[in-house]
């Protein structure tokens, strides 16, 4: 009897526990998945074409540095109550408070411009034309955030968070070597040496996997949901949850493309998809599907950023829990910049992979700036309180940041100067 007891005791305690999850959980799932957008698809796709297994041990490096940024995020949102962008007007002035925000319009905004260039480059593979995915995307995309409920909208997200593992079995299906993705792909190692192509890849892989989208995009998620001060530890948890799938479909993207087309010169996601669909018409048809989804989820996210940093800075009503007539000027905001962004799609002759890989670049070239004001935000005492950064969390993201101004210094000399490095 007293086995059984215990028993029965341990499994009610571990419902509960997975009940008090699940109903904390959103903001982190959602911000680390939806970080494998269409540009990052793009980006793993070209990166295992390329380079074969060979960066999968850089993509893994990255999951626990995308951690410690924004897990930054949770612990600001709970105890300050404001968004990303009102907390640096409000510490920092407005001189830097409207250098943060246009910062994040314009690399929301070409990133939005990516989220739609792979959703059109998805679906065209299955014949369906660019305006009609566009007409499509804008309507649906409107429906979801005008239910006047967050809770609503984190379900709908996180159900399409679901879709973006459909790279794994993808992975699968292609019978990699075991041995050669632990051998290649674990082992640190620079395929063809220091040179400006290597960089350039670096470089758009960690801009896809840490975006100054994301600081305010889950901040903000994090007001929105209401979380609390005792609610830190959960959203911890979530968002290193989400890190480890965020790295898991990376690697598992990049071993479909190193398997099958390591080699070849891949310029995009919808590229490597359509060549797939000839001799593997599944793992074609499964990258396609994933590369829509990850367009969809990374555009549904980001111009949500955007509305809720301009809200937050203008005064306006800025919470999905509001009805659109209750908050006119958020859910118009958020309208403007999806059909803004879908229309550069439908450009005739628009270098659409070029400015993929670009935004990437761009990105992590902004994201230091990002970084140093939230860093400098966990570490005001009079603002954290006993939530503020501890010595290990400085040394972390303080590292962090060195590290991504060194690789982009090194990417301008190699471009400069390419015989500098071979």
């Amino acid at each position: 009897m007293d086995f059984l007891s215990r028993f029965y005791f341990n499994y009610r305690r571990i419902i509960k526990t997975i009940q008090i999850y699940l109903l904390l959980a959103g903001p982190g799932l959602i911000v680390m998945i939806a970080d494998n957008d269409a540009g990052g698809i793009t980006t793993y796709a070209a990166t295992g074409a390329k380079f074969g297994y060979n960066l999968i041990w850089f993509l893994i490096l990255l999951g626990p540095v995308a951690y410690f940024v924004q897990e930054m995020t949770v612990r600001l949102g709970a105890v300050t109550k404001h968004g990303h962008a009102e907390a640096i007007f409000s510490a920092f002035g407005s001189f830097w408070g409207w250098f943060s925000l246009l910062d994040l319009s314009l690399v929301n905004w070409l990133t939005l411009v990516t989220e739609f260039i792979g959703m059109t480059a998805g679906l065209s593979i299955f014949g369906i034309p660019p305006l009609l995915t566009v007409i499509i995307v804008v309507a649906i995309m409107m429906a979801i955030v005008i239910s006047g409920r967050y809770w609503t909208w984190e379900k709908i997200t996180m159900a399409l968070c679901l879709v973006n593992l459909i790279y794994i079995p993808a992975a699968f299906l292609v019978h990699p070597s075991v041995d050669q993705v632990l051998h290649n792909g674990v082992i640190p190692n620079f395929p063809g040496g220091f040179n400006g192509e290597l960089f350039f890849f670096l470089m758009a892989n960690i801009g896809t996997t840490i975006a100054p989208w994301m600081i305010f995009f889950q901040q903000s998620a994090v007001v929105d949901k209401q979380m609390k001060e005792k609610d830190i530890p959960w959203g911890k948890f979530d968002t290193a949850v989400g890190a480890v799938f965020t790295v898991i479909v990376a690697v598992f993207i990049i071993i479909v493309t190193g398997t099958l087309l390591h080699g070849m010169d891949v310029e995009s996601a919808a590229q490597a998809a359509a060549i797939m669909m000839v001799a593997h018409p599944w793992v074609g048809t499964l990258l396609a599907i994933g590369l829509f989804d990850a367009g969809f989820l990374g555009a549904l996210c980001i111009a949500l950023t955007s509305s809720w940093a301009f809200g937050e800075v203008f005064g306006w009503a800025h919470s999905l829990n509001y009805k659109v007539k209750e908050a006119i000027w958020f859910y118009l905001f958020y309208f403007f910049g999806l059909v803004t962004a879908a229309s550069v799609v439908l450009i005739p002759g628009a270098p659409l992979v070029l400015i993929t890989l670009f935004v990437q670049v761009v990105a992590v070239t902004l994201l230091p700036a990002a970084m140093v004001f939230l860093i400098i935000l966990l570490n005001n005492e009079e603002i954290m309180g006993k939530y503020k950064n501890t010595l290990f969390d400085n040394i972390a993201n303080i590292t962090i940041v060195t590290c991504i101004i060194v690789v982009s210094s090194l990417y301008g000399i190699s471009t400069l100067f390419p015989k500098l490095f071979g």
